[in-house]
């Protein structure tokens, strides 16, 4: 597979699961720009690399710009919310559990 293969959705987010392994999920991640405002909460770590495009991630009231190769770590139990993305944003996502 290559990573960069891939189609924009259209509205939302296509996310396709790489590598699952032992305590370890990766994720690729394709964003469109017609996001549903949705925060998210969950049980795991999360790792996350944007690997073409920006988008900015709201933490703590607090937003987080991430540029093309930014990365950043969002504990578990962490509300988070992307507040603005590029249309074609393309991310990795490390789980970890």
């Amino acid at each position: 597979m290559n990573i960069f293969d891939y189609t924009i959705p259209q509205n939302g987010e296509d996310f396709t699961t790489l590598l699952e392994h032992e305590n370890i999920k990766i994720v690729r991640i394709v964003s469109s720009d017609d996001l549903e405002r949705k925060v998210y909460t969950q049980k795991e770590d999360e790792w996350v690399v944007v690997l073409e495009g920006k988008a900015t991630i709201l933490i703590d009231n607090k937003p987080n710009v991430l540029n093309k190769g930014e990365t950043l770590f969002i504990p578990s139990n962490t509300p988070h919310e992307i507040i603005s993305i590029v249309n074609g944003t393309l991310w990795l996502a490390v789980h970890i559990y």
